[in-house]
């Protein structure tokens, strides 16, 4: 069963239990734009304990706020209670909740285009805080008053960010305004909902919208000063037309295509983010970088790990980052070290990067091309993925570990990257030759 139908299914089984159910939120507000919704949440006025009577796999992730997780047709939903809310004193949760109708729990909800609910089984639209209206202006707007709602829960300031990026739509003066007002608020909000709302305003296509709206709105400042200091930090006009250190990243977030993952994006935003204080001027006018590769790594680390991201992402990012200058220079690489770049678990999303990089700058592809073909070259010898020997080998043929040992494996490694040897028959030749006249060698 589809997840729509499963969803109408879901609101029938409310309705015939003598319940009012609707859908409401983001599934409304997304077929409304004739979008695909990704998932249907539904509210009704049955309480926790009759959603979970009447459905036999739940969840209880929200209870106390009148919020279950039903598992039906081979999908989830959450169903909420309709509820009314008084007193957010931190920032996110309220302190008492009481549960109300239809109408009065649209009112509490936060912006007029997700306060749509849907009678999927009378095909009924209800719009009790004009939400309709502003599909059609194309326009974000809290409902209520907008501080009171940003008050509420802090991080609906990045929300609206997000779905005007997203959904390519204004934010009301009012809203706007309340947000540049209370930005600084968002930093009651913890690291971690803070980074899962900017992992969806950098989603191509839309992640230069999200970068814009982010600075217009002083957010960035706040939670990204570090991309913040990247305006107006000049760069040669012979290297970058495109403008300032902000812009050439701006321009390279409008790039992205929608494969793009998180490694890519968040490379893109931190790969330039030490030329600020890399920044420098010589003698004749010329402005240079110096080391911003190196920096920017560490920087990178440091903005991954406040927003806590995963380990994993914070070392790729962080290395792509710090190897992005390396690709400028590849055709004076030898083969061996230019195959052992195409070994780099990175190096996928580093070559991408590059691609990226030059298209928003020079526009010079003559080095992605060249790795590129020599990628294809590489991919077409898997003998050269795989060491033909390790160190087993060289304890076998009586060499000791210490400081010959390593020299000696990365030799073998690169005469065969370098296709000097073709084979592990050939690398156990060369390798005890090797051993025998470091052996005479110490007689």
């Amino acid at each position: 069963m589809s997840l729509r139908n499963g969803a109408i299914s879901l609101v029938k089984r409310l309705v015939d239990a003598g319940f009012e159910a609707f859908f409401v939120g983001g599934s409304v507000r997304d077929e409304q734009l004739s979008l695909i919704p990704q998932d249907y949440d539904i509210a009704t006025d049955a309480k926790p304990k009759d959603v979970e009577h009447l459905f036999s796999k739940t969840i209880p992730v929200g209870k106390k706020f009148g919020v279950i997780i039903v598992l039906d047709s081979g999908h989830e939903y959450q169903v909420a209670t309709f509820r009314a809310e008084a007193d957010y004193s931190d920032g996110r949760h309220p302190n008492s909740v009481s549960f109300a109708d239809a109408r009065e729990d649209a009112l509490r909800r936060d912006f007029t285009i997700n306060g749509l609910f849907y009678d999927p089984i009378a095909e009924k639209l209800h719009d009790w805080v004009d939400g309709k209206n502003d599909l059609k202006l194309k326009c974000i707007r809290t409902i209520g008053n907008p501080v009171e709602r940003f008050c509420e829960d802090r991080l609906r300031m990045l929300r609206a960010v997000r779905f005007a990026a997203q959904l390519g739509f204004k934010i009301e003066s009012k809203t706007f305004n309340a947000i540049r007002e209370n930005c600084s608020l968002i930093l009651d909000v913890s690291a971690e909902r803070i980074r899962d709302e900017l992992l969806k305003i950098f989603k191509p296509s839309y992640a230069d919208r999200g970068l814009d709206l982010l600075h217009k709105s002083g957010l960035l400042a706040k939670v990204l000063p570090e991309l913040e200091e990247l305006i107006g930090c000049e760069q040669s006009s012979a290297h970058h037309p495109e403008g300032d250190v902000f812009e050439h990243v701006r321009l390279m977030l409008s790039k992205l295509t929608t494969e793009a993952g998180t490694e890519l994006i968040w490379s893109v935003l931190m790969h330039d983010i030490a030329k600020p204080e890399t920044f420098s001027r010589d003698e004749n006018g010329q402005i240079h970088f110096f080391g911003h590769e190196k920096k920017g790594e560490d920087i990178s680390r440091r903005v991954l790990k406040r927003l806590r991201f995963p380990n994993n992402d914070i070392d790729a990012v962080a290395t792509c980052v710090r190897h992005h200058m390396q690709l400028h220079d590849v055709k004076k690489l030898r083969t061996a070290s230019l195959r052992k770049l195409f070994l780099r678990p990175h190096f996928m999303t580093e070559l991408e990067l590059h691609r990226i990089d030059c298209i928003c700058s020079s526009g010079k592809l003559d080095n992605f091309i060249y790795l590129r073909d020599q990628l294809q070259v590489f991919e077409r010898k898997p003998e050269l993925k795989e060491s033909f020997i390790n160190g087993d080998d060289l304890i076998t043929l009586g060499q000791l570990p210490g400081p010959d040992f390593g020299y000696l494996l990365k030799k073998a490694r690169d005469r065969q990257l370098e296709g000097e040897i073709t084979s592990r028959t050939q690398a156990l030749g060369w390798l005890k030759a090797q051993v025998e006249k470091i052996e005479n060698s110490d007689s």
